[in-house]
């Protein structure tokens, strides 16, 4: 042993559990160059590469596009992987919260425009689906000190639906196939556009909570502050505006009369 606490050797003062999952020690840690970050920082690298693929000879390739589907689903894999990982062995980090969400806007981002620009996808589906997960992103951001909004199901159906069907525009369909594509897309932007409302609803509704969850700490500490200084009875009534508002009681009101 060193005799130096374990906050400053950067370990948790616990020894690795050798086998089997990770042990207690790496699971404290979080370093950022952990499984689930990597993934997410392989899911990045995808993106340019998904693009050169699928705008290759002209975007009208079936091979090409095949190739640019793989990219693709494995971009959408890494994304289950890399949440399913951080959550269950607390991998989380600052660097994880912040480019896992780049890495899904990006990737997604990235087919929605190129599939509106080869022609295949209407432009406006495009602009739904981008101005609905920017916006998510900036509500987040906006009540992240009152809170986090968890991912409801319905996000998660939206993802899957959104996944699945650029999924089967990047491939070069026809026939049945690209009908049903057509109303798989439908599907994602009607989940879309309801569970970009409901995150909307829940940030007003977080932030109103958190804020009045900020004004009532700020009273009862000035009401403390009153109380603990001297001449508290006069602090108080400065701070409240009437000796009710402190105490509540008859003997508020009476001691207020008498400092009178």
């Amino acid at each position: 042993m060193t005799g130096a606490p374990a906050s400053a050797t950067g370990g948790s003062g616990a020894t690795p559990v050798r086998g089997g999952k990770l042990g207690t020690a790496a699971v404290n840690q979080a370093s950022l160059w952990n499984i689930a970050n990597l993934l997410t920082m392989a899911r990045l690298v995808l993106v340019p590469g998904f693009v050169m693929l699928l705008l290759h000879n002209g975007g009208y390739d079936p091979a090409w596009r095949s190739f640019a589907w793989a990219a693709f689903a494995i971009a959408m894999i890494t994304d289950l992987f890399d949440g399913h990982l951080a959550r269950t062995y607390n991998l989380v980090t600052d660097f994880g919260k912040i480019a896992d969400p780049i890495a899904d806007k990006a990737i997604m981002g990235a087919a929605l425009v190129c599939l509106s620009y080869l022609g295949d996808l209407p432009w406006w589906v495009t602009g739904v689906i981008l101005f609905r997960e920017l916006g998510i992103t900036v509500l987040r951001f906006w009540v992240i000190r009152h809170g986090v909004i968890p991912a409801s199901r319905g996000g998660k159906m939206k993802t899957l639906a959104q996944g699945t069907a650029v999924g089967m525009y990047v491939l070069a369909l026809t026939g049945p196939l690209a009908t049903l594509r057509f109303w798989v897309m439908a599907v994602a932007v009607v989940l879309t556009v309801v569970t970009g409302l409901d995150y909307v609803r829940q940030a007003i509704v977080l932030r109103r909570q958190g804020l009045a969850a900020e004004r009532s700490a700020a009273a009862q500490e000035a009401v403390e502050a009153a109380v603990e200084a001297p001449g508290s009875g006069e602090g108080a009534d400065r701070v409240s505006g009437s000796p009710e508002r402190v105490s509540g009681t008859s003997g508020a009101r009476d001691a207020a009369e008498a400092e009178r």
